[in-house]
């Protein structure tokens, strides 16, 4: 159905506010903002945040970015906190302690650190235990909180201060962990992947189907980070313009285990279009070194047509990925 995405999104009161101390350009509020946007304004929302930028710049007590109920907890176990409000409340609805009427969503957000690492055994447990709850990663590639040091989601030769980039290692040198991939096979009824800026519509259209779907559901969210990919704060848009037209990160959603690309680039474009302008890839542009730029084209050839083939394998066969 067509509808004003400025009309139904913009005119809705932020529940993410401004005065928060996130760095100009960050991906990371806008991803919480617009996700947050997508709730029905009668909705009351319950958020748990893992330890990393977006908790420590916007839950400065006495001070706080949201207007909803929020809980900071450690670094390993957003999942499992939010998993234990979201049982608390079903208790506390079968009890006839809370109105009949009232309605909460659990929402959790979490860096790639907190979730592709640290914290994936709690979301696991979370995911596969089938709490109503969205768990959103904000992907910014490495632990940027505690100095840009690698994770498993920092993408392959990219410079970081425990993957620096010199004449014996050229970066990083293991692929990206693939953890959307991951939760679809934790047979979810709702996994998306988006963006934070560029394509607003198709982050909260995603946004609203998690959280509005029954059971567990993941959205992993590209956030670019200035200070650790290397870019001019006022290039956020461009960088994820350039991520998504290259096919380093696909928009897509698993229904049912059933997938959906939400865009496909009319041309896509060479991944050096996506790696020139960061700073963290500017070695692989040294003389001698064209085989990285090779060997990462390839990775993201790979992935884009396996992405391809999952959509036309599930889509025929739509009827054996039904998840109850």
């Amino acid at each position: 159905m067509a509808y004003n995405l400025k009309e139904v999104v913009a005119n809705k009161p932020s529940r993410f506010t401004e005065g928060h101390r996130m760095c100009a350009g960050c991906g990371a509020p806008v991803v919480a903002r617009h996700i947050l946007r997508a709730l029905k304004e009668e909705d009351h929302a319950v958020i748990a945040n893992a330890t990393g930028c977006m908790e420590v710049s916007t839950f400065i007590y006495p001070y706080t970015s949201w207007t909803d109920s929020f809980i900071h907890t450690a670094f390993e176990c957003a999942g499992a906190t939010l998993s234990g409000a979201e049982a608390a409340y079903k208790s506390l609805k079968k009890q006839g302690k809370l109105p009949e009427d009232e309605h909460t969503k659990f929402i959790a957000f979490g860096g790639d650190g907190g979730t592709y690492d640290i914290g994936l055994q709690s979301l696991s447990g979370a995911m596969e235990r089938g709490h109503d709850m969205l768990y959103v990663c904000y992907d910014n590639g490495a632990y940027m909180n505690t100095g840009i040091q690698r994770s498993s989601a920092t993408p392959r030769f990219a410079d970081t201060t425990t993957s620096p980039a010199g004449k014996v290692i050229p970066g990083k040198m293991q692929s990206r962990k693939d953890l959307t991939k991951i939760m679809v096979g934790h047979h979810l009824p709702y996994v998306a992947q988006s963006i934070a800026v560029n394509n607003m519509k198709d982050l909260y259209e995603k946004a609203e189907k998690a959280i509005y779907t029954e059971g567990p559901t993941f959205l992993n969210v590209m956030a670019p980070c200035p200070r650790g990919w290397g870019y001019a704060t006022e290039d956020l848009m461009q960088i994820n313009k350039l991520a998504v037209e290259t096919c380093y990160w696909p928009l897509y959603e698993v229904i049912d285990g059933v997938y959906h690309i939400t865009y496909k680039p009319a041309k896509k474009l060479p991944i050096e279009e996506f790696l020139r302008p960061q700073k963290r890839f500017k070695h692989m542009f040294n003389p001698g070194n064209e085989w990285m730029i090779e060997e990462f084209q390839k990775e993201v050839d790979n992935r884009w047509q396996e992405l391809l083939d999952l959509e036309e394998l599930t889509k025929n066969n739509s009827g054996l990925f039904k998840f109850s």
